[in-house]
């Protein structure tokens, strides 16, 4: 199967599962904040953490619907962490996904709530999946230390201590790490635990997944600067407007062209203990000069 069938394939199951797992069929009177966690839930996107689930999953030896619900709940809680990020108290952007945030049409209140529930729901959905319990544990872990204070959490608090000030090169690949990167080395890990993957695996599926995530963050500064507002779904220069350190900032954009190719080429050359790695390169390489 070629990249974009397989691509598309992966996203559509995703898509279909959220929308089942985010139903309002049984929700005993509480419609308004499922639809509130729906809106944002299935406002599209790449889909990028959830795909890298499936996959490794796939090539570390696994079937990509035994790894779909801790895809879903990976989704979900990127979701709730967008969200939350929107919200007047953090970066007060107005767009997302080129539609109004999810605080804009549900108002503060329902929004952090939304952002809740999807957390919380998240690991019910996880822990639901039909797999070996042990690798169940070890991936819940995985997911639940991602995306907190060690992971995604301490991101967004050295994001927030970062505002109106200039920080350093290291600084940043840091926060960075911790508040883009974290979700998509748990995207990464939690496949390759689901699908049985060796230590060899796990190590190699990391050391890509941290390479891509930088090179992704990079690439989303770069947009920020000379991206279009309609491809890239959100307001152009936000990053500026609330003083917040970027790695163009810092490097240049020629400078951070440059190392989006590096750090591509790092990620695939990590991928050689895989025997079928030709969909994750090209989904690498598919993220050098995305426009959106």
């Amino acid at each position: 199967m070629i990249f974009e069938e397989r691509l598309t394939s992966y996203v559509t199951q995703i898509e279909r599962a959220l929308d089942a797992a985010l139903t309002t069929a049984d929700c005993r009177g509480q419609e308004s904040i499922v639809e509130a966690m729906r809106y944002s839930a299935l406002a599209g996107g790449k889909r990028l953490r959830p795909v890298l689930t499936l996959e490794f999953c796939r090539v570390s030896g696994g079937s990509p619907a035994d790894a779909m619900p801790f895809a879903c709940a990976l989704e979900m809680i990127h979701t709730y962490s967008l969200i939350h990020d929107d919200l007047p108290c953090m970066d007060n952007d107005d767009l997302r996904r080129g539609k109004p945030t999810n605080h804009k049409v549900f108002g503060e209140g329902m929004a952090v709530l939304a952002g809740d529930s999807l957390l919380t729901y998240a690991f019910e959905t996880a822990a639901a999946a039909q797999i070996p319990s042990d690798r169940a544990i070890r991936a819940i872990g995985v997911l639940a230390h991602e995306a907190g204070y060690y992971g995604m959490i301490g991101g967004q608090v050295l994001d927030l201590a970062a505002e109106h000030r200039q920080i350093s090169h290291a600084e940043l690949t840091t926060l960075q790490d911790m508040k883009t990167g974290a979700l998509i080395r748990a995207a990464a890990r939690m496949g390759c635990i689901v699908g049985g993957a060796s230590q060899e695996q796990l190590q190699a599926a990391e050391t890509y997944a941290n390479a891509l995530g930088l090179a992704f963050q990079i690439q989303d500064d770069i947009l920020d600067i000379e991206g279009d507002e309609a491809e890239f779904g959100k307001p152009i220069g936000s990053d500026e407007k609330s003083g917040k350190s970027t790695f163009p900032g810092l490097l240049g954009l020629d400078a951070c062209r440059e190392q989006v190719r590096s750090l591509t080429d790092e990620a695939i050359a990590a991928l050689g203990v895989f025997a079928e790695n030709t969909f994750l390169t090209d989904l690498a390489e598919s993220l050098v000069g995305r426009r959106k």
